[in-house]
């Protein structure tokens, strides 16, 4: 049985993407690179390539092409501008002490970015060869991961229909493309507390929708709320659901609960995968690495505002924290919630289970594990010189 760091692997060439094969991938080289710059923001400095693969209803899937950095070209009536048909997926490169480069468990985002195009009427794509196709884009733009333990490389892989029709249907045409830009830190604040907003007029997702798959629709659908939470002082949503205001995310974040619950056990809490919670890697991982601990009760279950304000009042609660790619994981401060201010404790940073969590997670993304954890980290490199390890999940 493999703990949350799984296996580093290496990635064949040999299975099939479709029609075509990972080893078709055709490579145009930028004739103008960019200057490196230092990193600032989140994803506003792209790398000097990208990964586009094209599909037919006719024809299937075409040679994967990697080319520079260029805009797309899209028919008006493209599809995913008017009626939304798209998705997206996004992933980490660290750069370790080692010098090596490390994906972290990417065959998760590969078969979660495979259920989301199932949901959006998308062909299908073997997830293997198009991992191999990413891999050979970050081979080639390694020089922009960033030499830093707070910066790393974002990838963004991106699927849209391009059916050029005003009609309702599902596409004939589809484009799958890649694009990769260094970040930083997610919150401009990112050592302090967030604040959340917590108001039951707004819902990020509802049952029998696509809450639990990554399409754009969910995000731009949650900006006006974003920005009244601005307005109340916050710096993001506490979206809640149904008329018992259960918590679902907090921004786009998953959400958990460190407490002592109703029954007096030590819990680490967080909501179920019931269509609504879009399932993170880093929430699962973080599931299984506590679970792995065996300290204390760990729990996927449905948690409401009424309870958490019993909790409080109680002074059961130890902590509140957000947890996603971007951001890894943020703790939370305070929530508004009817017009009052709900102050989440905090412990000392070197005490709060927050702290010890971001610490093992990011010793496994960045190859930095301790000799006694060694035996849960198994690394096998790829054929790339002495660079590449995948730090992929291999469960069982």
């Amino acid at each position: 049985c493999c703990t949350v760091a799984a296996l580093n692997v290496t990635i064949s060439s040999a299975l099939l993407f479709a029609v075509n094969q990972a080893a078709d991938l055709v490579i145009q080289l930028s004739s103008s690179p960019k200057t490196k710059q230092d990193v600032s923001g989140f994803g506003t400095v792209f790398t000097d390539h990208m990964l586009t693969i094209e599909w037919t209803l006719t024809e299937g899937w075409q040679a994967p092409l990697i080319m520079p950095f260029v805009n797309l070209s899209l028919h008006p009536a493209c599809s995913a501008l008017h009626y939304g048909i798209q998705l997206f997926e996004g992933l980490k490169v660290y750069r370790g002490d080692d010098k090596r480069l490390r994906l972290f468990r990417p065959m998760l985002n590969m078969s979660r970015m495979a259920k989301s195009a199932r949901r959006a009427c998308l062909p299908a794509f073997d997830q293997t060869e198009l991992l191999e196709c990413i891999r050979r884009l970050v081979e080639l733009d390694q020089d922009f991961v960033p030499h830093s333990d707070s910066c790393s490389l974002y990838i963004r892989p991106t699927f849209i229909s391009t059916e050029c029709s005003l009609g309702i249907k599902k596409p004939t045409r589809a484009l799958l493309y890649v694009i990769m830009c260094q970040v930083g830190s997610y919150f401009n604040n990112e050592a302090e507390a967030v604040s959340l907003w917590a108001d039951p007029k707004y819902t990020r997702a509802w049952k029998g929708g696509t809450g639990d798959c990554k399409m754009g629709g969910n995000y731009g659908g949650t900006l006006f709320a974003q920005y009244e939470a601005v307005e109340y002082g916050c710096q993001q949503v506490l979206w809640l659901y149904g008329e018992d205001h259960q918590i679902t995310e907090a921004g786009t974040m998953n959400i958990f609960l460190h407490w002592i619950n109703e029954d007096g056990e030590e819990e680490l809490a967080t909501p179920p995968l019931d269509g609504i919670i879009l399932p993170g890697i880093t929430r699962q991982s973080i599931l299984e690495l506590t679970r792995k601990w065996g300290e204390f009760k760990v729990t996927e279950r449905y948690l409401n505002m009424g309870r958490l304000c019993s909790a409080l009042e109680q002074h059961r609660v130890k902590e509140m924290f957000g947890s996603g790619t971007a951001c890894m994981i943020c703790p939370v401060g305070h929530i508004v919630y009817h017009g009052e201010s709900l102050h989440i404790p905090h412990q000392d940073k070197n005490a709060k289970l927050s702290s010890r969590i971001e610490k093992e997670l990011t010793d496994i993304q960045v190859g930095g594990c301790s000799n006694t954890q060694k035996h849960m980290h198994a690394c096998m490199h790829t054929h790339i010189p002495q660079m590449f390890p995948l730090a992929q999940q291999q469960l069982g």
